[in-house]
Parts: structure tokens; C-alpha cells; sequence
């Protein structure tokens, strides 16, 4: 059986790519979103706001039964805010500047999910499958369907 996974990092260049793949536990185990910001925003407290360039991170993996895997990405880039603003979203949303100069969590949901990684990510995904039609989605033959 095929298995489709994804995941998202934050990477924050003043902090050589931290958290990274560790973004969701990056104040230690059992932290909340809460948790993560305020860690981070102490970790960029002597960082200029002209250096504080990040991005959102999303792959969506797909595993064939004969091991072969695919990959699709999607990237967002902004940079990391002095101070949460707005009160969408979840996560790092409320410090995650856009170069419009919104935060994630300023956003709209239906803007949000337009701009977001994951999204851009699964649509990769999802226009691969559709042009694979027929064939199926793993290389393996068309019994692995969608």
C-alpha cells in the first residue's frame, strides 16, 4: 500500500535554519505554540528586523510499496516579527512576516491557505497525480490508485 506524509519546518537564517525540523518542539517536550514563540522571539531578541529572513518549509512524501518515494515541495519566505501580531492561524503564524508586511495570522483563512506551503506542496502533489491518470501513482504499476 502507498502512504502519502508531510511535514513543515520553520527556518530562520540569523539561527543557522533552527528550529528547522523541529519547529513544532522546539521549546521541548510538551510545549505549546505559545511556548515556541516566545522561545524563538528570544533567540532573535538582539537580531535587526532586516535580518530576521525565515521560511516555511512544507514536503509531502509519497511511498510506493516498492520503495520507490516521490517528493513536492512548497516554500513560503517572509522573516520573523518582533512581536505577535493577529489572531489566525496557529503556530509561528503570529510572528511570520510576509514581504507585504502581514503576519500569517493578520490573514484571512481563505488568503492563508492561498499563500500557504503546505498547500503549495499538496497542489504539487495533486496536479502530479492527475496528469498520472491511469498509470496510478506509484511506479510499481496502476494497481496503487488514488
Amino acid at each position: 500500500m502507498a502512504a502519502i506524509a508531510d511535514d513543515t519546518g520553520l527556518f530562520v537564517d540569523a539561527l543557522g535554519g533552527a528550529p528547522g525540523v523541529r519547529s513544532s518542539r522546539y521549546a521541548g517536550p510538551g510545549c505549546t505554540y505559545a511556548d515556541n514563540v516566545q522561545k524563538l522571539l528570544s533567540a532573535l531578541s538582539s537580531v535587526s528586523a532586516e535580518t530576521r529572513r525565515a521560511r516555511f518549509r512544507s514536503l509531502v512524501v509519497l511511498a510506493c510499496p516498492d520503495g520507490s518515494r516521490r517528493t513536492f515541495e512548497g516554500v513560503l519566505e517572509g522573516s520573523i516579527a518582533e512581536e505577535p501580531r493577529g489572531t489566525g492561524g496557529f503556530g509561528y503564524d503570529p510572528v511570520f512576516v510576509l514581504p507585504d508586511g502581514s503576519t500569517l495570522a493578520e490573514l484571512p483563512l481563505g488568503e492563508k491557505n492561498r499563500v500557504s506551503h503546505r498547500g503549495a506542496a499538496f497542489s504539487a502533489f495533486a496536479e502530479w497525480v492527475a496528469a498520472r491518470g491511469e498509470r496510478g501513482i506509484c511506479p510499481c504499476g496502476p494497481g496503487v490508485r488514488y
